[in-house]
């Protein structure tokens, strides 16, 4: 009797363990290769949504003109004037936004029109299956960053940091987009160098540690991305190049985002390293936090893999379209991220 008690004991361990391994291999596993979203050509359809803070009916417009210069047109979210307190409308319906934003076979875009504060509040209501058979371009920063990562690591395909809505679309960040999501190249990402007798770049790049390394490309806001710590949507980190930037925080702060990355095990797993701006970051009010440049050093040299800082990432009017889940290979001497493969189809 008692044996048979242990053994039924045994059979049941086995079966609950058998029925959680499927959801446990759906969150941390990562595929090989990723599946790319159709590029996007003149006459299509850009679904503009509010995910995070809210926006004013003034800020469309501006967005709708700069779609239609590029050859787009634009689709309004159901709910893209919403506002509940300090986020664009309650989660349900921002949720809603995305979701039916991907199930629109005539959108072939997702343009948020800004960031703030609200991704993360809706990851869970996010329909993972049906965005999975929908894989079209979504493209932000910011607080964007956790759609990204999320469908990344979800669904598969590759997702796009870079101008959201009301972002300024000058010459540099258009060029870097056009280049990437409309006419499918891999290209090599370098802070612009000008002409004078310095030889200095607009952005300077300093190396933290030298070297090259390949993997895939992955990141965005410090801030977002460690609040998503312990969650079911973040990808696997091993032999990954991580990107990350920051707006409006304390030195000591970022210190503080870094360690929580290193105690997760997350640093201790990439191949290579890039921060981008850390735009109006100070050193507090008491003026004594270490600079960013030491607490970078403190955090990313011991891994002894190829790093730097200054990347043309985050809260700047010129900034690059980086494709989440893309293989490339960064150069740390020279501040260069190569694509090694297009990022649509």
């Amino acid at each position: 009797m008692q044996c048979d008690r242990r053994l039924f004991l045994r059979n049941i361990t086995l079966a609950v363990l058998a029925s959680q391994l499927p959801l446990q291999v759906k969150a941390n596993s990562q595929p090989n290769s990723v599946i790319k979203p159709s590029r996007l050509k003149a006459g299509d359809t850009v679904g503009l949504i509010s995910p995070a803070s809210p926006i004013n009916a003034a800020d469309i417009d501006p967005v709708v003109q700069t779609l239609a210069s590029l050859g787009l047109k634009a689709k309004l979210g159901k709910h893209i004037l919403d506002r509940y307190g300090d986020i664009a409308g309650k989660d349900s319906d921002r949720a809603a936004d995305v979701n039916q934003m991907f199930a629109d076979t005539s959108v072939s875009a997702i343009l948020p029109m800004r960031g703030g504060w609200g991704c993360n509040r809706i990851l869970p209501l996010l329909d993972y299956d049906l965005i999975r058979q929908h894989p079209k371009i979504i493209i932000g920063y910011s607080d964007i960053t956790s759609l990204l990562i999320a469908i990344y690591a979800r669904c598969g395909f590759v997702t796009f940091h870079g101008p959201v809505g009301t972002s300024t679309w000058n010459s540099f960040s258009v060029d870097y987009f056009k280049r990437i999501i409309f006419d499918s190249k891999a290209v090599t990402l370098q802070n612009p160098i000008i002409a004078n007798n310095l030889n200095s770049t607009t952005i300077k790049v300093e190396t933290i540690t030298p070297g090259k390394a390949r993997g895939r490309l992955i990141g965005g806001n410090l801030s977002v991305l460690t609040a998503m710590m312990g969650s079911a949507y973040l990808p696997s980190w091993q032999q990954k190049i991580l990107f990350l930037e920051e707006v409006g925080e304390d030195i000591y702060r970022v210190d503080r985002m870094l360690t929580q990355l290193k105690l997760a095990g997350i640093l201790q797993q990439i191949s290579g390293f890039i921060f981008g701006q850390c735009t109006n970051c100070s050193p507090g009010k008491d003026n004594q936090s270490l600079p960013l440049q030491e607490v970078l050093l403190n955090h990313i040299q011991p891994l002894h893999i190829p790093a730097w800082y200054g990347s043309m990432i985050g809260h700047i009017k010129d900034k690059f379209t980086l494709p989440v889940g893309v293989l490339v290979e960064i150069n740390a001497n020279t501040g260069t991220i190569q694509m090694l493969e297009s990022a649509v189809s």
